[in-house]
């Protein structure tokens, strides 16, 4: 909703908001768009009149400001809706779907067709470091958006993205997850085999031809022209050698080498589906390889926090075990045999639900220490994570939690923080506890 405030300035709108809670990276582009912002949902905000007001999915019946809404009749619409009807129509949009990596990959796709001079405009659900901003709006065709298959808003429960019509999509993995709307993993196929059925046939569906998940959708009908990756017949990445870099190839052919900071398979296959989408708009294999390494990441994507007493603090988005243990595989690839230190907070519905909770301590493998954030859970964490003995500590406290973090670290620690949220502001509180 933020990006899509920030797109909205540009087009020339007035824009207010509210919500409850925000915080950085949000927060700050917010202030600096100048978009000004209310705290709270209170009904004295209809005197603000605007002549719409944008419904995000956090917002459920018993909000009173959207009560007040409805009782007076003034004209709302969800934040996808308003994009699709007022920003995306004719234009050629590629859309990047999946459990994982769809923040990543957005932000590498909008700056490979930003490199190539295609000045696309994007809406991502982080901040990419390349441009500063998540979303932006442009006068090219070429738009690049984070395509999410959670629920458009309380009145209209089909996923967000149905509503972004595209050209190009991107498909990256299937797993369950958002188990407040999802009953399993089939339902969830069933909103991505929607998308699939609104990708004309002049379009192309870019495919993990390794998930399970994603043919699964694919053979419920498909329309449209499908390249895959992350198998031999199609986009495939090669052994990573010492420096970092691999070999990029389409069909058994070496296309180019690919030489960048970013760690962990998962971002091997996020390069090979930003290349094979970018040919839809007509940049070569090579020349989006030769943007990619000069591609800097996101932000709250393993980003360095800071650093204290000589233990480096990381921020990480992961929430879902599979990211969870991803993220911390490629953390151990890049710092060997030194100490990681893993920080949870399960936050996201599914997490708190409990849903995956039986996965987590597996996801965690790779970490010496884990301190995991219990308040508000509704499963026993202590019970759930004794099999790892003394690596584990749980706490419902974040300043117990925050203490004892800083008592366990030493000089050459990795700690890395995992959370989909602001998590209390625990990365600048650890590291005034190491200082």
């Amino acid at each position: 909703m933020g990006g899509i405030a920030a797109i909205a300035k540009a087009a020339g709108y007035r824009v207010t908001g509210c919500d409850a809670n925000v915080y950085p990276p949000m927060s700050e582009q917010l202030e600096a768009l100048g978009i000004e912002l209310v705290q709270g949902f209170g009904e004295e905000q209809l005197s603000l009149k605007p002549d719409l007001w944008v419904v995000g999915n956090v917002v459920t019946r018993g909000n009173p400001l959207m009560e007040a809404i409805l009782d007076s009749g003034e004209r709302y619409a969800s934040g996808p809706q308003w994009l699709a009807e007022h920003v995306l129509t004719g234009r050629h949009v590629f859309a990047v779907a999946g459990t994982h990596g769809k923040t990543t990959v957005t932000s590498m796709l909008a700056w490979v067709l930003e490199r190539a001079g295609r000045d696309p405009g994007f809406l991502i659900g982080g901040v990419p470091k390349d441009f500063t901003v998540s979303a932006r709006l442009t006068s090219s065709k070429w738009f690049v958006i984070e395509a999410d298959e959670y629920d458009t808003a309380f009145f209209d429960k089909r996923s967000k993205f149905v509503h972004y019509r595209p050209k190009t999509a991107i498909l990256n993995n299937l797993e369950f997850d958002h188990a407040d709307i999802f009953d399993d993993l089939a339902a969830i196929e069933r909103q991505f085999h929607h998308l699939v059925r609104i990708v004309p046939k002049s379009g192309l569906i870019v495919a993990n031809g390794a998930d399970l998940g994603v043919e699964r959708v694919l053979t419920q009908g498909c329309w449209s022209a499908v390249e895959r990756f992350g198998v031999p017949q199609g986009w495939e990445a090669g052994p990573v050698s010492k420096d970092g870099s691999f070999e990029i190839a389409q069909g058994g052919k070496v296309v180019g080498r690919l030489t960048w900071s970013l760690l962990g398979e998962h971002n091997r296959l996020n390069a090979l589906a930003t290349v094979a989408a970018a040919k839809a708009a007509d940049v070569p294999p090579q020349e989006a390889i030769a943007a990619l390494d000069a591609f800097s990441g996101v932000r709250r994507r393993l980003e360095i926090h800071g650093e204290a007493r000589g233990v480096t603090v990381y921020d990480d988005f992961a929430h879902h075990p599979t990211a969870i243990r991803t993220t911390l595989d490629g953390l151990r690839a890049k710092v060997g045999e030194a100490r990681i230190l893993a920080v949870l907070e399960p936050r996201s519905n599914t997490m708190k639900r409990g849903v995956l909770k039986d996965e987590l301590p597996a996801s965690v493998a790779s970490a010496d220490r884990v301190f995991v954030y219990t308040s508000g859970l509704g499963w026993d964490a202590e019970a759930l994570f004794a099999p790892l003995g003394r690596r584990a500590q749980c706490a419902d406290d974040l300043n117990a939690l925050v203490s004892a973090i800083a008592k366990e670290a030493r000089s050459g620690d990795h700690v890395l923080v995992m959370s989909n949220g602001g998590f209390g502001g625990i990365h600048a509180k650890l590291l005034a506890a190491l200082k």
